[in-house]
């Protein structure tokens, strides 16, 4: 209560065999990180007023119900060799190149993140997944991505579709009422 009457915001950095450590964020500068589709997989370096660092990974966020604003957050700490899951966000490349939409198909996006486990050091900040040689009606799965060595997802049943590429539904509906229409 005392930090945030202070203005800040409080959170704790545990594990890695170390007694747990209080700490506060400047909210401003702490929003903005939080904004950041990829925070939840970002590493990040803690530097404490006595000149130790910390090697921490985001493990939660506690927001106010009604304003929703950051009230308290938990940190893990990592070194390369710590394995962890994470929720890696997609990113996709190369769209206007792309087959499957220059012939009017739809990018429909069927995850936005995908749920990894792995060496913290191995871990990407995103998933890139190059569009250039996707035409209509193809899926993308896990099994086209390209990931670092040690990287697997969380599902490992079966090889899931990521995105497709979907034909264009709405002038085909026309066409055919089109066509319907002179044909009687």
């Amino acid at each position: 209560r005392d930090t945030r009457k202070a203005g800040r915001v409080p959170g704790v950095v545990y594990g890695g065999g170390k007694d747990p450590v209080m700490v506060s964020f400047v909210p401003g500068d702490l929003e903005r990180t939080l904004r950041n589709p990829a925070y939840y997989s970002t590493q990040f370096d803690l530097t404490f007023p006595d000149g130790t660092k910390e090697h921490v990974l985001p493990k939660a966020v506690q927001f106010d119900k009604v304003l929703d604003h950051p009230i308290h957050l938990d940190f893990l700490r990592v070194t390369g060799s710590t394995k962890v899951t994470v929720s890696v966000p997609v990113e996709f490349a190369n769209e206007e190149t792309c087959p499957g939409i220059k012939k009017g198909g739809v990018l429909a996006v069927n995850r936005h993140e995908v749920e990894v486990v792995g060496r913290m050091d191995a871990i990407p900040d995103k998933l890139v997944i190059d569009l250039a040689g996707v035409d209509v009606n193809t899926a993308v799965k896990w099994s086209d991505v390209e990931v670092p060595k040690g990287i697997r997802p969380v599902i490992m049943d079966r090889d899931f579709a990521i995105a497709n590429i979907g034909s264009p539904t709405v002038g085909g509906a026309e066409d055919a009422a089109d066509e319907e229409a002179a044909a009687e």
